[in-house]
């Protein structure tokens, strides 16, 4: 795989002069740091995530799961990719996303791949989202017991081309599913020679490691 005219992000830790958690949440903190940037003092305050998996689930058929489910902050009932946090301890990122697969979709594969993974919002938080491929699928011996909102999930089974197209189009808007089926068609293109190992090291993870120089 190419590296384009070395385009790539730089890490560029700072030194922390101050930290405080200002809100401490049932999923996530609210920090305060302060720091020297380029000799000026910056505080900002931003969201601490334990980050999260997503998993691109696709049949023979060419085919995605979407779930369906409703989303307090945003007020509406979207559709999404299987997904969920890494709040288990010690618990690799693809084995979190294996168990999200059988929770959320009572499904399990036998073939999974790295897709992609992003920053969902770093001017404020900082979430990364590690998304995996998930091929040769099968249902689970047994379904899950789901709760709140997951209760009422629903669940479909679309063409990759389909949600590619409703996400050009803004009729879909969730931000883990627009970046997960648009790099799943880019890399279909290219013979699926962008995948990674999903075991692989997760360096820009905040939690997990630290992204090394380049």
């Amino acid at each position: 795989m190419s590296d384009p005219q070395g385009l790539r992000d730089d890490p560029a830790p700072q030194r922390i002069t101050a930290s405080e958690t200002v809100f401490a949440g049932a999923v996530w903190d609210v920090c305060r740091e302060s720091f020297d940037y380029s000799g000026t003092p910056i505080t900002r305050e931003y969201v601490d995530h334990p980050g999260a998996v997503a998993i691109l689930a696709l049949d023979d058929d060419g085919r995605v799961l979407l779930i369906k489910q409703y989303r307090h902050p945003i007020a509406a009932r979207d559709w999404e990719l299987p997904a969920g946090l890494l709040d288990e301890a010690g618990e690799a990122p693809v084995d979190g996303a294996i168990r999200e697969l059988a929770e959320e979709a009572d499904l399990e594969a036998t073939r999974w791949h790295l897709l992609a993974e992003f920053f969902t919002s770093p001017g404020g938080s900082n979430e990364s989202i590690r998304i995996f491929l998930a091929r040769g699928l099968s249902a689970t011996a047994h379904p899950f017991a789901r709760f709140d909102e997951e209760a009422e999930m629903e669940t479909r089974w679309v063409d990759l081309d389909e949600i590619v197209e409703a996400v050009l189009t803004r009729s879909v808007t969730n931000s883990i599913l627009g970046f997960a089926v648009l790099a799943a068609a880019a890399s279909r293109t290219r013979g699926w020679d962008t995948l990674g190992d999903p075991r692989s090291a997760w360096p820009w993870h905040p939690k997990l490691g630290q992204p090394a120089t380049p």
